[in-house]
Parts: C-alpha cells; sequence; structure tokens
C-alpha cells in the first residue's frame, strides 16, 4: 500500500494550509505514499504541485469572471492529471463550485472522493447537497453541526474536529494561564502583549482588536465603522485603549489609509504586520468581520463583537437564500448567541463601542462571555483534526 497515491485540490489560502498540514499527518501514518496537490505555497512546500492554486483565489462574480481562463486551465489539467494517473483516492478542500466538478469526473473514473472541509451548503444552495451525496465516498467536516446535518441527508460523515484548535493551541494555552475573570490586564497575557509590541508603559491600559476582513470590501464597508466605535470607545474609558490592527495577509496599508485609518490621529492604533493570530491573542477585546476570524477570536478566549455589513441588495437576496439562525460560526456552533451579531443597520459606531465597553468593564458579562467562548473551542474537538482526517483518507485507501 505504500505506492498509494492521492491528489489533494485546495483553491484558497486557508484551504493550501488545512492541505498541507493534511499531507504532513498522512505521512506520518503512511511515510511511502505519493501526494500531488493544486494548492498554494504551503501545499508546494509538502508535495508534488500541479496546479498553483494562487492564481485562482478570487471573490465575486465580477473577479470570478475575469479568471475565468485560469479557472478552465486548472479545471483542464486536473482532468488530465486525474485521467492519466488514476490517483487512488480524490482529496478536495472546500471550494465547492471548482471541486464538484472534479468528483464528478473522479466518479466516472473509478477514483474514490474524500471531500475535506464542507462547502457551506447547510445555510445555503442546499440543492448541492444530493450532487455530494451522488459523488463523494465520505465526508470529513471540521464543525459539530455540520455532521449533524449530513448525517440527516444520508451521507457517510465523520466529524474529526476544526484544524484552528490544534494552530492556537499553543497561544490559547497562554492565554489561559489564569481564571477567566482575571484575564484582562493579567499576567497570563504580559508574554502575549509583549510579543505584540507592548511595552511595560502601556501596562494597565485595555487592548482593543480592530478585525475588519481580509478583503477590500470588508474593509470598505467595516474598517470605517471600527475607527468611529474606537472614537467613541477612547472617551469612555477611563484608560486610555490601545488599538491593535492585524494587518490581513495580502491587505496593502493603503486601503487601510483609503478607508480612514489617518483620520483618527488622536486614536493609538497600532497596525500588526506580524503574526495576525498572536496579535488578536494579545487583545482584551475585539470587533471583528463577521466571519472565520470569528471562531479564530473564540478559540483564543477573546471576547468579540461581530459585525456584518454588505450592499442592500446582497442582504436583501441573503435573507432569502441564506437558511441559518445566526450568521456567524460562533453562535452556530454555540446553538446560541454566545456573541453579539449587529447585522447591516445595526452594526453602527455607537452601538458596538457600548458593546465592548460592557465586556471590559461589566466584569460578570465578561466572565460569562469567556465561559461560553471555552464551550465552543471544547464543541470544535480535542485537537488533531489533520491527523483524524489523514486516518480517514487511510481508511479509504484501504
Amino acid at each position: 500500500m505504500s505506492s498509494s497515491h492521492v491528489l489533494i485540490v485546495a483553491g484558497e489560502a486557508s484551504g493550501d494550509m488545512h492541505g498541507a498540514n493534511l499531507v504532513r499527518a498522512l505521512r506520518s501514518q503512511r511515510p511511502g505514499i505519493k501526494i500531488s496537490a493544486m494548492g498554494g505555497s504551503a501545499l508546494a512546500a509538502e508535495c508534488e504541485l500541479i496546479y498553483d492554486s494562487s492564481r485562482l483565489a478570487v471573490v465575486g462574480l465580477v473577479e470570478v469572471l475575469g479568471h475565468l481562463g485560469g479557472i478552465l486551465a486548472a479545471r483542464r489539467r486536473l482532468i488530465d492529471f486525474l485521467k492519466e494517473q488514476r490517483p487512488d483516492l480524490l482529496i478536495l478542500i472546500d471550494y465547492p463550485d471548482f471541486n464538484l466538478l472534479l468528483a464528478a469526473q473522479a466518479k466516472k473514473l473509478g477514483i474514490r472522493v474524500l471531500y475535506y472541509i464542507s462547502p457551506q451548503v447547510w445555510a445555503w444552495r442546499r440543492g448541492r447537497v444530493a450532487k455530494i451525496k451522488r459523488l463523494v465516498d465520505r465526508m470529513a467536516v471540521i464543525l459539530p453541526f455540520e455532521q449533524e446535518f449530513y448525517r440527516r441527508q444520508g451521507l457517510a460523515v465523520d466529524f474529526v474536529g476544526h484544524p484552528l484548535v490544534d494552530e492556537l493551541a499553543p497561544l490559547v494555552a497562554q492565554r489561559t494561564v489564569l481564571p477567566v475573570d482575571e484575564q484582562q490586564g493579567g499576567n497570563g497575557q504580559a508574554s502575549l502583549k509583549a510579543a505584540a509590541g507592548l511595552g511595560v508603559e502601556d501596562e494597565g491600559r485595555p487592548v482593543i482588536g480592530l478585525v475588519p476582513g481580509s478583503r477590500r470590501r470588508e474593509v470598505a464597508a467595516l474598517l470605517p465603522v471600527f475607527l468611529a466605535a474606537a472614537d467613541r470607545l477612547a472617551k469612555k474609558l477611563e484608560q486610555p485603549p490601545i488599538f491593535l490592527l492585524p494587518m490581513a495577509p495580502g491587505l496593502r496599508h493603503a486601503t487601510l489609509q483609503e478607508h480612514g485609518l489617518e483620520r483618527y490621529p488622536e486614536l493609538d492604533i497600532r497596525v500588526s504586520r506580524q503574526d495576525r493570530h498572536r496579535t488578536m491573542a494579545a487583545c482584551d477585546a475585539a470587533m471583528a468581520a463577521s466571519g472565520t476570524v470569528t471562531l479564530e477570536l473564540a478559540i483564543l478566549g477573546v471576547p468579540t463583537v461581530a459585525a456584518y455589513r454588505v450592499s442592500t441588495f446582497t442582504y436583501l437576496v441573503g435573507r432569502l437564500l441564506v437558511k441559518v439562525p445566526y450568521v456567524t460560526l460562533v453562535n452556530l456552533v454555540a446553538k446560541r448567541e454566545v456573541i453579539p451579531e449587529l447585522i447591516q443597520h445595526q452594526a453602527e459606531p455607537a452601538t458596538i463601542s457600548r458593546e465592548i465597553v460592557e465586556l471590559l468593564t461589566n466584569q460578570s458579562r465578561r466572565r460569562a462571555m469567556l465561559q461560553d467562548l471555552a464551550e465552543v473551542r471544547q464543541k470544535l474537538g480535542g485537537g488533531g483534526a489533520s491527523q483524524k482526517a489523514a486516518e480517514l483518507a487511510l481508511s479509504l485507501l484501504n
């Protein structure tokens, strides 16, 4: 079995990272396995790269149309690879519109398919579930409610846990040195704050994360709101706050300036280009775009207020199509509102600043949220997601 050949397909940066971790886990369990991939720099460092997915990392209809030639070229390359090389297993990571086309080709060729990290069919476009059931041999999901969802649909599915739990474990250990009611500004965070560039002169000052997202449209929608909220916060808190803004990969400083970064010279805003998880772990609270980042902050145990703003048209269409009770993954995992979700007109500076003040000064509320976030982290699995996904993949080769 050492000559087994696996093809992994990841189309986005997060999938590239999770795919690289999966390659290492596969090799730790079966050293002689042959692995090829479509992915980015992370997968390229671990295995044979047959197509660079960084050329396909686009969002939105206009961007997709502009990159259609590259998307079609990638599809042709991978279909040819499946036909010529006949790998024993195809592992798909998220990226559903592209990957389900490959799954259909693999099905025709008799190649088994594992889908690792589910597309969000539980939220919208549920009609794709029937296609997944027809084309995929096994699902390996990273959110607990996904397992329940797919089982109800009659799919073979395993919950392997969220890979971010492993990635963030060292930072979680540092943040949780002290009991939850003592964490804000306590010695348990001293090393994290020092690593984020905070000095002795900053001791006692609240540290608040500004995390407006990683995409230009998110930054355009949320950064001006977050900055106005920060301005209000600075006037309400006894100690002058420090605002940490982790620079997302691929985001330019000019984009932050374009959307208001320098309009509040009196605020102590520090843009961090270091590891963004380490920067977030140094925060006492955060205002964040509603996305994966809220799950990262939850795992780290950072009390958070989530905001969501899109165009009116997109919002109205979303209300018709999206079939979930909450916007943030944190609340979906908890099955209740653990962190505030401020959507559209609710996401305004006065409300955000009021919520953050509560999380910094109301110790009973802060303690309750920290305990809820710890529960969410527990629901995301006890670690070892990549190893469990590798075990599942190898079981399909036996």
